[in-house]
């Protein structure tokens, strides 16, 4: 059986107010051509489908039109599950009607695995997704203590896969998939938390013992998870989604499996759909941008600018590099004083509503601030203005 793995897709996410909504698109005509030429059996989708619970419209259509695309000229069966980002009633509210299509949503979690028939063979899936205390409608633990939280929550997941995973049996392939934060696993700014501390991180033992596979999905880098001999795997994201997966690629998961394997064949299969995000380190400052921009440097790309100067950049500078590259999203000045530290944005030069995003992203270890939440806090921010 050969299953493809993806996961993070956040359909609906822009970066810095620009569209991905193209880049999307390049990513669903490139997974079926991959499904095609690599004659895959199954798709397995490990969580956020979208990046909110509330997508937008065409982000939706997008997602059942290239479903239902898929599935009709590929033939193979898709199993999607919901992630923290997706809204698990509104994600499964087709379940029904795109079941009988061979497409199963998972929006809340569940104790009854999925068996798929898939060319003579049978798939066993312990699909379980996003399980939070609130989709579980469950409390892990009552004490505040960090360790008892993650053990009671440890002890909750594993006893979940066990309940999905005791009728396996052997003579068919053996999944499981979930949407989680694995103990090991390396992040990256554009994952929103899904825990506390690291009170909702699971350990190795979580995960099923019984199964070949475990597909992940949370983390957007194509990662192992190692726990002893088990295969516990991230897909990644299709697209970076921030700065700091630069110079990453990404890719899609091929497995191939028979139920005699211990574990699968596995593959990363290269996407090329997404844009990539770029840093530019111009210490000659505009002279060394304008160069780049006339040889055309990263045209393709999305680019976050340190501009070392002397003084702060005019507004004619700024339109100049907007309008010579729609594709700069941060321009960052860089002073003498701060060449020991080349990241470093002098704050003083921030508008208010990035500072706010910025003190958001610190608090909450990466999340982004909703576009509602920053117009509520600039609106509050306005209103002090007033009184004073």
């Amino acid at each position: 059986m050969r299953i493809i793995h993806t996961a993070d897709w956040h359909l609906g996410r822009t970066l810095e107010g620009r569209s991905r909504f193209p880049e999307h698109i390049a990513f669903f005509d490139e997974l079926e051509r991959i499904i095609q030429e690599e004659k895959a059996d199954v798709l397995v989708m490990a969580g956020d489908v979208f990046d909110s619970v509330n997508p937008p419209a065409d982000a939706e259509s997008l997602f059942y039109e290239s479903m239902v695309k898929i599935n009709s000229r590929c033939r193979i069966p898709i199993v999607l599950i919901a992630g923290n980002h997706d809204h698990p009633e509104r994600l499964a509210a087709p379940s029904q009607l795109a079941e009988a299509h061979d497409i199963y949503i998972l929006g809340y979690p569940q104790t009854s695995p999925l068996f798929i028939p898939v060319n003579g063979n049978l798939l066993q899936l312990a699909a379980l997704p996003y399980p939070s205390e609130s989709r579980l409608q469950a409390v892990f633990s009552r004490s505040a203590d960090e360790s008892a939280i993650r053990n009671a929550y440890n002890e909750r997941i594993k006893s979940l896969f066990h309940r999905m995973t005791r009728s396996f049996k052997k003579q068919h392939v053996r999944l499981a998939m979930t949407h989680v934060f694995a103990a090991g696993g390396t992040a990256s700014e554009s994952e929103r938390p899904i825990e506390v501390g690291g009170a909702y991180s699971l350990t190795g033992e979580a995960f099923p013992e019984n199964v070949q596979y475990t597909a992940l999905g949370h983390l957007h880098r194509p990662q192992a998870v190692h726990h002893g001999d088990r295969t516990i795997r991230y897909a990644g994201s299709p697209l970076a989604f921030s700065f700091s997966e630069a110079g990453y690629a990404k890719s899609v998961t091929l497995l191939d499996i028979t139920p005699e394997q211990e574990q699968p064949d596995i593959r990363e299969i290269p996407l090329s759909c997404g844009k990539p995000l770029v840093r530019w380190e111009a210490e000659h400052g505009m002279n060394q941008v304008k160069q780049w921009l006339e040889a055309k440097r990263d045209r393709e790309a999305w680019v976050e600018l340190y501009l070392h100067l002397n003084e702060t950049p005019s507004m004619e500078d700024i339109h100049y590099l907007r309008k010579h590259h729609p594709g700069i999203v941060h321009i960052y000045p860089v002073f003498p004083e701060q060449e020991t530290q080349p990241a470093a944005v002098n704050r003083n030069q921030l508008p208010i509503d990035e500072l706010f995003q910025r003190f958001y992203e610190k608090q909450t270890g990466g999340a982004e601030p909703e576009q509602e939440l920053i117009d509520r806090f600039m609106e509050l921010i306005a209103e002090e203005g007033e009184d004073e």
